[in-house]
């Protein structure tokens, strides 16, 4: 699986030399993005680590999602995403990290639509959280990789932010 090379390196690069750390907590990206992270250039450096989290009863037990919540909504919400970011980064002692949640296939509990959310926080603090919406006949594995992608596109920008902000 090929990822956009440049934007794999200039992610590792820039979170090298800002002496920064990332982990992931996925479940509608079922990997993708810990594969992403695992070929970026020096990842043993920054990258320390991620959960794949599927099952309700694991982002319960693993991430602290509110077990309720996350019932109501079948572990899909904005909240439910800043939950496994804010709390895969204290289970990883990163700076940043990234959290996804969704659907990559239509069914009754996504009313029939694919769409996921995605949070990136920083050192205890949500920096983005968006939803992103797909043809309801995008096919799983596309969906998946354009998740990947486009939030790792994301996260390029955040670093971009804070190291104008320096």
């Amino acid at each position: 699986m090929d990822f956009q090379k440049n934007l794999l390196e200039y992610i590792s690069h820039s979170l090298i030399t800002a002496d920064q750390s990332v982990s992931v907590a996925e479940s509608v990206t079922s990997g993708f993005l810990q594969l992403a992270f695992s070929q970026m250039p020096n990842a043993s450096l920054f990258y320390r680590g991620g959960v794949t989290a599927y099952a309700l009863s694991e982002k319960v037990k693993l991430l602290q999602v509110d077990k309720q919540e996350a019932e109501e909504c079948d572990c899909v919400s904005e909240n439910i995403a800043k939950t496994m970011a804010l709390n895969v980064a204290r289970l990883f002692e990163t700076d940043w990290s990234i959290a996804t949640t969704g659907y990559c296939t239509p069914n009754r509990s996504s009313l029939y639509k694919i769409f996921a959310y995605y949070c990136i926080s920083f050192r205890g603090e949500v920096v983005v959280t968006k939803k992103l919406e797909l043809h309801p006949k995008t096919q799983a594995l596309n969906a998946q990789l354009y998740y990947t992608e486009f939030i790792l596109g994301c996260f390029k920008s955040e670093i971009n932010q804070l190291l104008i902000l320096k």
